[in-house]
């Protein structure tokens, strides 16, 4: 299930693709390395999992997890508090016209995971399965 989704419903172009799956590798190495001069952050070890970019290619949503479960009220406070600063680290990076507005959300890929597991694990669903 992809969240990135065009104003068409057709789904995310490939251009679309290709900038998110770029931006979201410069941001996961920006964050990795420390780049930005906030300890705080650059205590956390967020994941990236993927970005989606608006048709315009002007907003750019990051979907993070902090690795290991942590504490995502404080990863979401210090990545809109150097909202700015991750900008400037990940335009610098890319040669796109606009650098992209970053919004973060939080990547609930992991949780639907763990959910259809244990669906999956259930007598009845393995019964009709099997079947």
């Amino acid at each position: 299930m992809a969240k990135n989704k065009s104003h068409d419903g057709q789904g995310p172009t490939q251009r679309q693709l290709r900038v998110g799956e770029l931006i979201r590798r410069t941001l996961s190495e920006v964050l990795q390395r420390g780049d930005i001069h906030d300890p705080d952050l650059n205590r956390l070890s967020i994941t990236v999992g993927e970005v989606s970019v608006s048709t315009d290619l002007k907003v750019a949503t990051a979907y993070v997890v902090p690795l290991g479960g942590g504490d995502t009220d404080l990863m979401f406070d210090r990545l809109k508090h150097n909202q700015s600063e991750l900008r400037r680290a990940v335009s610098k990076a890319l040669t796109l016209k606009y650098a992209p507005e970053l919004r973060f959300r939080l990547d609930e890929t992991f949780d639907r995971l763990d959910e259809t597991r244990r669906l999956f694990a259930q007598d009845a669903v393995r019964r009709d399965v099997e079947d």
